[in-house]
């Protein structure tokens, strides 16, 4: 299992401190009752640069390759937020971007990525569309920035877990939003090397349940279908590099419905102020759900991993 060492994540953070935001642990009481934990933070990545986590991955990915690298330019594959962090990273570097996004992407992750200044193209299903960026990478010479199954990129997103530590340093148990596997991975390699004893659970919705099926098999799997409104967490298959970090650094993972997805955000929006896309409000809505028994009665930290969703979408969501 190849984790990103302590000494890997330090320097993470150290690549982008001043490049993107440091953001806060908040409180909620009214969540932490009704999730029957002591206390509950969290972790705010809604309010990152371009609205999630995946910045932290994209910018320390792209900042440590070669000049000839850079030259030729980025691809990625997503169905938004690694698009638009990628896209935004690549900018601030002076590299050319393109990203490969599924045909059914949200239009407003897909216009969000081209103000960033990448080129998008729209391909297929998302398996289909991992195919086309490995393309792209093979005939253009583009880096291919994985958005999930890359040391960089876990390294990057592993910079969350030192923050959890210094702003809640008496937490007891963390809980993360799976898509690939990227951020849990590296809020795990983070969180257990620095402070063992804290209870690390992964979330991920019944319709898109790629790393606990994995575990359930003993291997990585790849799903035939996808049907979830956190759209953010509906990567097909589980990573090569994501599971056995997830597998012997995670103490569990559990699945949410995406009815509780849609409390979960209403409640957040309402009660913290806060607006949380689908696959933002994971973590949280497993809390309150009761799918962490782990939590009850402890300090608990949530990662709202991001909120980007079209105010349409959102106006159904939370009227449905």
């Amino acid at each position: 299992m190849a984790i990103p060492s302590l000494d890997t994540i330090h320097a993470a953070r150290a690549r982008i401190a001043g490049r993107l935001h440091f953001t806060p642990s908040l409180s909620s009481r009214t969540l932490a009752t009704r999730s029957g934990v002591a206390t509950l933070s969290l972790k705010c990545e809604s309010l990152q640069k371009t609205g999630s986590f995946k910045v932290r991955g994209a910018f320390n990915a792209v900042s440590q390759l070669d000049d000839a690298t850079r030259a030729r330019g980025v691809v990625t594959v997503s169905a938004g937020n690694h698009a638009q962090a990628l896209a935004w990273a690549a900018a601030s570097l002076g590299v050319r971007c393109t990203v490969v996004m599924p045909a059914a992407a949200s239009e407003s992750k897909a216009a969000a990525s081209a103000e960033y200044g990448a080129t998008v193209i729209r391909h297929g299903t998302g398996a289909e569309a991992f195919v086309r960026a490995r393309e792209l990478a093979a005939t253009e010479g583009y880096a291919l920035v994985h958005p999930f199954d890359d040391i960089t990129v876990i390294a990057g997103a592993a910079t969350i877990g030192l923050e959890i530590l210094e702003q809640v340093p008496d937490v007891e148990v963390v809980v993360v939003p799976i898509g690939g596997g990227g951020l849990l991975a590296g809020v795990a390699a983070a969180i257990r090397q620095a402070r063992p004893a804290v209870v690390l659970i992964g979330v991920e919705p019944e319709g898109a349940a790629a790393m606990r099926r994995s575990l359930d098999a003993g291997h990585p799997v790849r799903l035939d279908t996808l049907d979830t409104i956190a759209d953010g967490l509906a990567a097909p298959f589980a990573g090569d590099l994501t599971y056995p970090i997830i597998r012997d650094l995670v103490d569990d993972v559990v699945l949410v419905t995406d009815a509780e997805i849609a409390t979960a955000m209403s409640l957040i929006l309402s009660r913290a102020k806060l607006l949380a896309e689908a696959a933002g409000a994971a973590a949280t809505a497993a809390l309150l759900a009761g799918k962490v028994p782990q939590a009850a009665g402890k300090r608990a930290a949530a990662v709202l991993s991001g909120g980007n969703i079209d105010l349409e979408r959102l106006k159904a969501l939370l009227s449905s």
